[in-house]
């Protein structure tokens, strides 16, 4: 039974012997070592049995030396079926057109869903998902990768706070989450309104309470700089004398002058990549860990690449095929060395040094002078010591307690 087993896949005919005792030709391929099965006689001068299709060169050997006569009557196994179906050239034509039109489809986007943001922003979201050519009906092959897009979105929409882009299948799903800007919380009743900074006032606009400074006062972290107790007249008693006092919650805009040290340091040589925007495209099938070129062959001729690789998945229906369209773009690319003079990095250090303290100050901090305190060069560095002055609000609301 081993010997036949898999014959349907490799093949097998039917012969009908014809001939005087013709169970002696099946005994004499027996002896040349053809496998033969289910051997029949259908009469005195006539026999059958199933042979190999690999195997039938040699039964015409055991034919030419024996002189029977064979006929053929039947054919199985998948390489007969495979060359019935061959002979169908239209319905090749037509299974081959339609896997290529479902291939096709399912690689086009179907949908666009937005989630997760209310609908004045998901209409911006749309607006600038179809500037990126995002749409139904886009190839998925020219969409910039999701990670791409969300940096886009989050840049364009200054509404949004984060935002998801997933590809599922023939739908692109975005997924956002809008800012929420978070007040600080006010206090609530009677309250002072405190120095969190030690400085100089220079701006001063109270609309509720009572100022206990002045512009050009120092003042220092936790001085009262508008207190929200009100004095009011002195009542004359004969036995003693009573305050009378209104609580309120002050009110009040004070700008100071602060001050920062801070260090920066800049090296005065600078290396820049540069692209000079010559570009070329190669196109690979990537097959788990194997790449075949399909468009795109040999290497430009740059001095220097720089090389982008992009990964598209292909899908069939909803499912995802192990089979990638890989991108790689090669760009020609130039170092370019920048000496600067003292000077100039000395100009770049101090720019550096107001954006680092902007960055940490807030929008609102406004940096009105700035004082070298010590300079150095060494290591082809220069290193400085910076004293700036700042004008910023240095407000705090403290509650006042009601029982003091």
């Amino acid at each position: 039974m081993k010997q036949i087993q898999g014959s349907f896949i490799t093949g097998y005919v039917t012969v009908l012997v014809k001939g005087k005792r013709p169970e002696l030709f099946f005994q004499a391929c027996n002896e040349q070592g053809i496998t033969v099965w289910d051997i029949k006689k259908e009469s005195d001068n006539t026999c059958k049995g199933n042979v190999k299709l690999n195997a039938i060169a040699s039964l015409r050997q055991v034919k030419r030396r024996t002189g029977y006569k064979l006929r053929f009557v039947d054919k199985k196994g998948y390489p007969f079926i495979l060359k019935r179906f061959l002979r169908r050239k239209e319905v090749i034509l037509g299974l081959l057109l339609s896997i290529l039109l479902v291939f096709f489809l399912s690689n086009i986007i179907w949908e666009v869903r937005v989630t997760g943001v209310p609908k004045d922003i998901e209409e911006k979201i749309d607006k600038q998902l179809e500037e990126y050519g995002i749409h139904q009906g886009a190839w998925t092959f020219s969409l910039a990768p999701p990670t791409e897009v969300q940096q886009k979105l989050v840049n364009d929409i200054p509404e949004l706070l984060w935002v998801g882009v997933h590809q599922k299948g023939t739908s692109y799903v975005l997924e956002g989450v809008e800012k929420t800007i978070v007040k600080e919380e006010e206090v609530e009743g009677p309250r002072n309104l405190v120095a969190t900074k030690k400085g100089v006032i220079q701006k001063m606009y109270v609309s509720k309470g009572l100022p206990k400074v002045q512009v050009n006062d120092y003042v220092e972290p936790g001085d009262i700089l508008v207190s929200g107790k009100l004095q009011f007249d002195e009542s004359q008693d004969k036995d003693k004398k009573e305050k009378q006092f209104d609580l309120v919650a002050a009110e009040g805009d004070i700008i100071a002058k602060t001050w920062y040290e801070t260090e920066v340091t800049v090296p005065l040589t600078a290396n820049h990549e540069l692209l000079t925007g010559k570009s070329e495209s190669k196109y690979h099938l990537k097959i788990n860990n194997f790449e075949l070129p399909i468009w795109g062959f040999g290497s430009p001729d740059y001095k220097e690449i720089h090389r982008e690789r992009e990964g598209n998945n292909l899908y069939f229906l909803k499912w995802k095929l192990p089979v990638k369209i890989v991108e790689t773009k090669l760009s020609e690319k130039r170092y370019n060395q920048v000496d600067r003079s003292k000077e100039e990095a000395v100009n770049i250090g101090i720019e550096q040094a107001k954006n680092e303290l902007k960055l940490q100050l807030g929008p609102d901090a406004e940096i009105v002078s700035e004082n070298i305190l010590h300079e150095s060069t060494g290591n082809g560095k220069v290193k400085l010591t910076l004293y700036m002055a700042v004008e910023e609000d240095i407000v705090k609301e403290v509650p006042i307690n009601q029982g003091d």
